[in-house]
């Protein structure tokens, strides 16, 4: 967000406080009070100069006098998710981030934005569809309509809204159409597309991505229709200290048959009717950077491939659960699924 709109120095008045309210085009009404070096000295809701009008006082009185020298703000690149949680719940609206001269770098929104995560984000959106044609002839999977909106755009703002900034998509079969896509910013995010230049499977490409901001890695398949929290991902990654945490679906098989317990060729009992539950790969990985050189370079590499490596050498690999929708749009039937869901859906 525009950091200036919500800026007044301290040499303002309540008017001129209330016209920089004004002016501010719908969100939250909160300015942030700097002094002449720029250093965050307080804050100024419209609520606090309500009650300061209240009271009896002129619009000529410096703003000093109304603003909230107790307030709340992030110092340095310690953004914890935690806190920012925890922030949000207690109903902040904006949440500046200071550095450390006590400037202003920047303003979270969090009645906007779900989260403030410290991740890189890497989309696949490299492969040719070859099961939805005639549907990706001419058009690439991702940039196939949900309802009014591209596939791989109902991902990209889900991140965006966690706060992710470093988002890039990694391409291939009829990239000029995801490049021109991206052409432009996304809520003032730019998104950076990679070409692989042949197929290298599911998690290939990622080393084509020259340099990562932070030391979380969020990889998945641009394909995927889901409301994963993905707040709750990353914090249950960092609870358990993990390498790589892998995004799963509950599957459940139910076999309507009775099923013999066997030893060779006897039979050593009978499991009426089991059911049988299971977790599959819902093609969503946080991966600790550092990890990603073991990715072999020009090589066709999955992300199974991937995870198998990691536990071969005996790494933490631990899985995150789903609890909301998923779907992997790979087929015709799942991808009518998709445009059936996003009718009944708030996003």
């Amino acid at each position: 967000m525009n950091i200036e709109d919500h800026i007044i120095h301290i040499d303002s008045t309540i008017l001129d406080a209330l016209k920089a309210l004004n002016s501010i085009s719908g969100g939250a009404l909160t300015l942030f009070v700097v002094d002449c070096d720029r250093k965050l000295v307080g804050t100024v809701t419209d609520g606090d100069i309500r009650r300061q009008l209240v009271n009896g006082s002129p619009l000529t009185e410096p703003i000093i006098e109304t603003m909230n020298k107790n307030f709340t703000c992030i110092r340095g690149k310690d953004v914890r998710v935690s806190l920012i949680r925890e922030y949000k719940e207690k109903g902040i609206s904006l949440l500046p981030r200071v550095n450390e001269n006590g400037k202003i770098v920047e303003i979270y929104n969090l009645k906007k934005n779900k989260s403030v995560l410290p991740i890189d984000a890497v989309l696949m959106a490299g492969g040719k569809g070859e099961r939805l044609r005639p549907l990706t002839e001419n058009c690439p999977k991702p940039l196939l309509k949900i309802g009014n909106k591209a596939i791989i755009d109902y991902n990209i703002e889900r991140l965006i809204s966690y706060g992710v900034k470093e988002l890039t998509v990694t391409v291939n079969y009829l990239r000029e159409q995801i490049e021109d896509h991206f052409s432009n910013t996304i809520e003032g995010v730019k998104v950076n597309c990679i070409q692989e230049p042949c197929y290298l499977g599911t998690i290939g490409s990622v080393k084509f991505v020259h340099s990562f901001e932070n030391d979380t890695v969020l990889v998945m398949n641009s394909d995927l229709f889901t409301n994963i929290d993905y707040e709750d991902f990353y914090l249950h990654f960092e609870k358990h200290n993990a390498d790589i945490s892998v995004a799963v679906v509950p599957y459940v098989v139910n076999v309507p048959y009775g099923i013999f317990r066997l030893d060779g060729r006897e039979i050593h009992g009978i499991e009426e009717k089991p059911t049988y539950n299971y977790y599959a790969n819902a093609g969503i990985y946080l991966i600790k950077r550092e990890l990603l050189d073991l990715i072999p370079d020009n090589e066709f590499f999955n992300a199974t491939d991937f995870i198998e490596a990691l536990i071969t050498q005996k790494k933490k690999v631990i899985r995150f659960p789903i609890t909301g929708y998923w779907i992997d749009i790979g087929k015709h039937e799942e991808y009518k699924k998709a445009q059936e869901l996003v009718k009944h859906i708030n996003i």
